[in-house]
């Protein structure tokens, strides 16, 4: 019996979600350096982004759509609400607590995921691997610098939004890996990307943020996120689910600081000090014996 030839995402697809992570933690840059209100920021990258799954999908995969349950199309479109939903929670902590509090709530979605994984779906997940996350969350935590001080001194209501944001991320992955398993990669990505600008657009609306007059850097900047950040990483990450389980990108999602980090250092110029380095290690002893134990329970299958 002839074996089925795997596609390129099958075969390389461990490397491609660490790629993407890579690509994902540039965002922290972009950021930085757009001078346009979140709100903004959210509806053009997803009208940048939308475009480049969308003509593809509706000029050659309209089968693909209309294959899809009313259970599957319900689902994804929760999907992309809760990708806006972590957008949002997102945008507002990092305004309303410190980076420190921030950061490490809202990487607390492996977690989420662990949860859903174990209760919901009622998949068996091995010790090891689930010491390799906890691991490498708390490396995220030394690399956060987070200590009792600094979480007194943040904003409770902006912590519980940085608490959401790592719920909402969590509950974006679950619900991918199991839509994706009914749903083809490129069509997933056009639905779930569409769902979220609905709700990026109705949020413009609803707040009366303007879409144009920003300036020309913004724009550009803007482009930038769009490719790395949108494509690179979310839609990525999105048709990776049905080769890989969503716990695996939401665990070595969760050690996007190190990659933060080290691309601080090239763009930026900032240089960790010697806690942070720590804890870099730490997210990388983590995820590496995450990942070797999860490799060796692929095999025993």
């Amino acid at each position: 019996m002839e074996t089925q030839k795997k596609s390129f995402i099958e075969k390389y697809v461990k490397i491609i979600v660490v790629l993407a992570v890579v690509a994902g933690s540039s965002s922290g840059i972009f950021g930085s350096l757009i001078e346009a209100p979140s709100m903004a920021i959210g509806f053009w990258r997803l009208t940048m982004g939308l475009p480049f799954f969308a003509i593809p999908v509706l000029a050659k995969k309209r089968d693909t759509l209309k294959a899809i349950s009313r259970k599957d199309l319900l689902w994804t479109f929760g999907a992309g609400a809760c990708l806006f939903a972590h957008f949002f929670t997102w945008f507002n902590a990092v305004k309303m607590t410190n980076i420190a509090s921030a950061v490490v709530l809202a990487a607390l979605h492996p977690l989420v995921v662990l949860v859903i994984t174990v209760f919901v779906l009622k998949k068996k997940v091995g010790m090891r691997p689930v010491m390799g996350i906890i691991l490498a969350l708390l490396g995220g935590v030394m690399i956060a610098g987070l200590d009792y001080q600094q979480l007194s001194t943040g904003n409770f209501a902006g912590d519980i939004m940085a608490f959401l944001a790592g719920l909402f991320m969590g509950l974006y992955f679950a619900i991918g890996n199991e839509v994706r398993k009914n749903v083809p990669g490129q069509t997933y990505v056009f639905l779930v990307f569409f769902a979220c600008w609905i709700c990026f657009a109705i949020g413009m609306i609803a707040t009366g943020t303007p879409a144009l007059g920003y300036s020309t850097s913004d724009y550009l900047y803007l482009i930038g996120l769009t490719l790395v950040c949108q494509i690179g990483a979310h839609a990525v990450f999105n048709l990776c689910f049905g080769h890989v389980d969503s716990l695996y990108v939401s665990t070595w999602e969760s050690g996007e600081s190190v990659f933060a980090i080290i691309l601080g250092i090239i763009f930026l110029g900032q240089f960790p000090d010697s806690g942070e380095i720590i804890g870099c290690a730490i997210v990388v002893i983590g995820l590496l014996y995450y990942n070797y134990y999860t490799g060796l329970a692929e095999k025993e299958k």
